[in-house]
């Protein structure tokens, strides 16, 4: 410990984080720097720099990353189409690496020597932070309180804060019940009610979507315009990755969009219940494969949903700066430069629906796709060779069966 001297701390002004950053300075006795990122959680964040100047903290980095967290993260992970396990839109998983960076680079600014994070011992965020970290400075200490310590309850944190001042809020008041964590792409819900995965959650839980029930009786039509797989513009209007996130957010989570409630399997290896408001990111997606389907060849669509699954895994898992993850984003960034166009889309009571596509560099021609008459654009005798050729190995298989 004594080869400690100063680290940087993940840093959000909660109760947990300001804990650790009382205890690195009584265990570690060295000097604690922090950083608090703002990626869309929609919380002030000057308190947090109150608290830590309350703690005696000289070095405070308070940040606005939201729209380097769209543009660098979130839009190269969607042109990947990714989901873990069919459903999870990544929304936690993608945040991580952004804050590792940030956390190495204000080390090497600083001079210090270590980092530090908040994330408890049983969960994903430990690996995704660490990870990173080392895979950004391979050399990197790294601090992970919660594996140390036997604050492991919420009494004994509020105990600990009594009796070294730390100034937290100790009072439940109206604070949500359950373990959330939002960025601009999600809110997540873990714990209370939510750990029995039997239980239906409670309505009052969500904060960004109206049920579909409430959900307006009258559609809502957007029109997406993509360049490079990237949407650039919503509803004719050119935004920035963070402000047009943010749109679709609000325009989605009042139409009922985004909701997922799922068991998961984390890489630690526990099976965990989660549930996720995502309802721009849930827009993206389905418009997404819209614009794909007209602008992308078969093979290499199936090439990329095929890479898909393992691309999402190496997000969910912490591995975005892994060479494997680089290497896949290079592959799918090069499928995407005619990816470009206009998706219009219908939003109704929790549904996103996809009414139109096209492109100028759509590969769908109707002179050949039609019912008419092609006008010889299409022969259909030559079915019956491709058929056959196609069949061989099953009729040479069937002979021999026979």
């Amino acid at each position: 410990m004594s080869e400690i001297k100063k680290v940087v701390l993940a840093y959000s002004g909660g109760l947990d984080t300001s804990v650790i950053a009382r205890w690195l300075q009584q265990v570690y006795e060295c000097e604690v720097v922090t950083f608090t990122a703002d990626i869309g959680q929609g919380e002030e964040l000057e308190p947090a720099r109150k608290k830590a100047e309350l703690m005696g903290i000289k070095e405070i980095f308070i940040e606005d990353l939201r729209e380097e967290f769209v543009r660098d993260y979130v839009n190269p992970m969607f042109r990947a189409n990714a989901i873990y396990e069919g459903e999870y839109l990544l929304g936690t998983s993608i945040a991580r690496p952004l804050i590792s960076k940030r956390l190495i680079e204000i080390a090497k600014e600083t001079g210090a020597d270590a980092i530090a994070h908040g994330a408890t011992g049983k969960g994903n965020d430990q690996v995704r932070f660490e990870l990173g970290a080392y895979a950004l400075n391979p050399s990197v200490k790294v601090i992970a309180p919660w594996r140390e310590w036997d604050l492991n309850s919420r009494d004994r944190l509020l105990a600990y804060c009594a009796e070294h001042e730390i100034p937290v809020e100790k009072k439940r008041g109206n604070k949500s019940p359950y373990s959330m964590d939002a960025n601009l792409l999600h809110i997540s819900y873990e714990g209370d009610i939510l750990e029995d995965p039997a239980t239906e959650p409670e309505e009052p839980m969500w904060e960004w979507t109206v049920s579909p029930e409430a959900a307006p009786d009258e559609p809502l039509y957007l029109d997406l315009e993509y360049e490079k797989g990237d949407i650039v513009a919503l509803n004719g209007e050119k935004l920035s990755p963070a402000t047009l996130l943010e749109s679709l957010n609000k325009m989605a989570g009042s139409n009922g969009v985004g909701r997922t409630d799922i068991v998961e399997n984390r890489y630690v290896g526990m099976k965990s219940r989660g549930c996720y408001e995502t309802p721009g990111g849930t827009v993206m997606l389905k418009a997404h494969r819209a614009i794909e389907s007209i602008t992308l060849d078969r093979e290499l669509a199936h090439l990329k949903d095929d890479l898909m699954p393992r691309y999402a895994s190496l997000v969910y898992n912490g591995y975005w700066w892994s060479p494997e993850r680089q290497a896949i984003q290079d592959l799918i960034d090069n499928t995407q430069q005619f990816v470009n166009g206009k998706v219009r889309l219908k939003l109704y009571k929790g549904n996103v629906i996809v009414i139109g596509r096209e492109s100028e560099n759509s590969l769908f021609s109707e002179d050949i796709a039609t019912f008419e008459d092609d006008k010889g654009a299409y022969d259909q005798r030559d079915a019956e060779g491709f058929i056959k050729l196609n069949a061989l190995l099953m009729r040479i298989a069937a002979l021999n069966r026979n």
